[in-house]
C-alpha cells in the first residue's frame, strides 16, 4: 500500500504501522472517531517515507509475534529518531522497548483478559484515567527491563510495566489495548496521545471530507463524462450523490437488475433515485439471463463466478451502448484499500498475506479493453463513515441503514439450484423478517438479518393436511465490521411472531428455524 497521501490529498495526522494486529483497523477508526485522520502503513516502511508524510504522531500496533522470534516483524530503527510522539500497544510496545536496548521475554504468567489498571504517574498520558480501572490485556510477552530514559507510568497485578514513557523524547508504550471496549478509558488514553501529546486539531469532519472530495473529483473528471453501477446499497449510493453533487449530469448511473434483489428493491431504489432525486439511473432488466445461467447449478462458489462474469459482460455490453465514458466510479473502501495491499500478516508465521476479494465487489475484473480511469472518492473511509457521509448529502435513512447484502443477491441465500419458485418463497420470508425487526424497533441494532432457504423439505400437517415443504432459516448477528459477529438474541415473542406469518403467508414452507452461529466458527453468509 501506498504511503504517501491518498489521491494527492491531506497527509494523515497520525499513521499507524500495522504489524500483523486484528485491531489495527479499529485503532485506526478510534482515531477518527476523534475526528483526527489516521492512517494503516506497513510496519516496513522506509523513514524517508515517513518524514514526506509528516504526521503528528506514530502509533505501533500490537501483533501475534515476540519481538525475539527469528523472522519477527520489525520497523525502521530510524523512527526512534523521527521526532514525532510515538505510542506502542502491546507487541508495539515490547518492540520499542527491545529496538532501544531493553530486554523482554516471556512473562512468568501471560495476561488475557480484563485487568485492573494500577496508575503510578497520572501526567501526560494517563491524565483523567481513573486508578483501577479497567483494561484488556491479551500477551505472553513481558519487559524484563526497561530501556534508559523510560519510566513506569502503570502496572496491572500480573504486568508490572503495563505503561512506560520516556517523556524527554516522547516515547510510550502501553501493554494492553486501549482501542478495545473493554478498555473502560481506551479512548481517554487515545485522546490524550492525539490531543495532548502530538497536538492534533479534531479536523476530520463529515463536511470537510465532502468538501475535499468534491473538490478532488472535479480536479480529476474536468468535464468528462463519468459512469457508476448502482447497487442500491449505502456504499454506491452514497457515491451516486456525491459525484451528482459535484458534476450533475456528467454522472450516468447503470442499474442492474439480474433478478437476486429483495422484494420490491429494483422499484423502490428506481424510484427513489431517479424520480425523488433526480439522477440520470440506466435500468438493466437482466433478471432471466442470470437466472437461466445458474440452472442446475449447486456449488455456491460456482453460483458467485457464474454471476460474476455474466455481470461483467452485461456491463461491458451497457457501458458500450451508453457510453463512450472516460470514467468509472466505484465505491471502493477504506478496508478494501488495506486488504488489496496485502497489509495482514499471517497470525502463525508473520508473513504477509494477500486477501481475495471477491470478483462480484464494486465491479472488480472488468475487461482491460474498457479503459476506464477509476474514480474512487470513497477509498479513505471506513462504513461507518460513508454511512455519516450519506446521511450529510440527503441520503434516505433507509439507504443509509441498509445492511449489507452480498454482491449475489439471493443466489447465495438460496442452498442448491436457483428457480423461480424458491426466490419468490424466499423473497416474501425474507421480508417478513426484516419487516417484523423494524417494528420491534431493533433493525438499527442489527448488522445483519435475513432469512435463508434450505435445500431439503420436511415433513409437517397444517389444516389437518400433511405437508412436504421448505424450512427458512432466520440469521440475524450483531457485529461492527463484519469481520466477527455474534448472533443476536432476539425476543422469543418477536421470534414467535416471524415463524407464525412465514408459515401462514409464505406457501411452499412449513417450518422455520433460527440460526445461533457466531463467526467464528461460522460465517455471516451460508454461501
Amino acid at each position: 500500500m501506498s504511503s504517501a497521501p491518498i489521491d494527492g490529498q491531506r497527509h494523515p495526522a497520525i499513521v499507524i504501522l500495522d504489524f500483523g494486529s486484528q485491531y489495527s483497523e479499529l485503532i485506526a477508526r478510534r482515531v477518527r472517531e476523534k475526528n483526527v485522520y489516521s492512517l494503516i502503513v506497513k510496519h516496513t516502511i522506509d523513514i524517508n517515507e515517513l518524514r514526506l508524510i509528516k504526521p503528528k504522531g506514530i502509533i505501533l500496533s500490537g501483533g501475534p509475534n515476540s519481538v525475539y522470534d527469528q523472522g519477527a516483524p520489525l520497523c525502521d530503527p530510524g523512527i526512534w529518531d523521527l521526532g514525532v510522539p510515538i505510542i506502542g500497544i502491546c507487541y508495539g510496545m515490547q518492540l520499542m522497548v527491545h529496538q532501544l536496548g531493553g530486554l523482554v521475554k516471556i512473562a512468568k504468567q501471560a495476561e488475557y483478559g480484563k485487568a485492573p489498571l494500577k496508575i503510578s504517574n497520572s501526567t501526560h498520558l494517563l491524565a483523567k484515567v481513573y486508578q483501577d480501572s479497567t483494561v484488556w490485556m491479551s500477551h505472553g510477552d513481558s519487559c524484563e527491563s526497561l530501556p534508559e530514559g523510560f519510566i513506569r507510568l502503570a502496572c496491572t497485578n500480573n504486568t508490572p510495566d503495563a505503561a512506560i514513557a520516556n517523556l524527554e523524547r516522547q516515547l510510550y508504550g502501553v501493554q494492553f489495548h486501549p482501542e478495545v471496549v473493554h478498555s473502560t478509558y481506551g479512548m481517554v488514553i487515545i485522546a490524550n496521545f492525539i490531543y495532548n501529546i502530538c497536538g492534533c486539531e479534531p479536523n476530520w469532519t463529515t463536511e470537510i471530507f465532502i468538501e475535499e472530495a468534491m473538490n478532488q473529483i472535479r480536479y480529476q473528471v474536468g468535464d468528462k463524462r463519468v459512469l457508476l453501477a448502482l447497487s442500491g446499497g449505502v456504499d454506491s449510493s452514497t457515491l451516486a450523490f456525491l459525484l451528482h453533487r459535484t458534476i450533475g449530469n456528467q454522472l450516468t448511473c447503470m442499474f442492474i437488475d439480474q433478478g437476486f434483489m429483495r422484494k420490491g428493491e429494483p422499484e423502490f431504489l428506481m424510484d427513489l433515485f431517479e424520480r425523488k432525486f433526480h439522477l440520470q439511473v440506466h435500468y438493466i432488466n437482466a433478471r432471466e439471463r442470470f437466472i437461466s445461467k445458474l440452472s442446475g447449478i449447486f456449488d455456491p462458489e460456482e453460483k458467485r463466478k457464474i454471476i460474476g462474469t455474466e455481470f461483467i459482460r452485461v456491463f461491458e455490453e451497457e457501458s458500450k451502448r451508453l457510453g463512450p465514458f472516460d470514467y468509472l466510479a466505484q465505491g471502493t473502501l477504506y478496508p478494501d484499500v488495506i486488504e488489496s495491499a496485502g497489509i495482514n500478516l499471517d497470525s502463525k508465521t508473520g508473513k504477509r498475506v494477500a486477501v481475495k476479494i471477491k470478483s462480484h465487489h464494486n465491479v472488480g475484473g472488468l475487461p482491460k479493453d474498457l479503459q476506464f480511469k477509476l474514480v474512487e472518492p470513497l477509498r479513505r473511509l471506513f462504513k461507518d463513515e460513508v454511512r455519516q457521509v450519506g446521511r450529510r448529502l440527503g441520503l434516505p435513512e433507509e439507504i443509509v441503514c441498509r445492511h449489507p447484502f452480498p454482491g449475489p443477491g439471493l443466489a447465495i441465500r438460496i442452498l442448491g439450484d436457483v428457480t423461480h419458485e424458491k426466490l419468490n418463497i424466499l423473497r416474501d420470508a425474507d421480508f417478513i423478517v426484516r419487516e417484523e425487526i423494524k417494528k420491534g424497533g431493533l433493525y438499527s441494532n442489527i448488522w445483519q438479518a435475513f432469512a435463508v432457504l434450505l435445500p431439503v423439505r420436511s415433513v409437517g400437517v397444517m389444516g389437518d393436511k400433511r405437508t412436504y415443504a421448505f424450512p427458512i432459516v432466520i440469521r440475524c448477528v450483531s457485529s461492527e465490521d463484519g469481520m466477527t459477529a455474534d448472533w443476536s438474541r432476539l425476543p422469543y415473542d418477536l421470534l414467535e411472531c416471524i415463524s407464525n406469518r412465514i408459515v401462514n403467508e409464505v406457501k411452499g414452507v412449513n417450518r422455520v428455524v433460527f440460526d445461533v452461529t457466531s463467526k467464528p466458527p461460522g460465517t455471516i453468509e451460508w454461501e
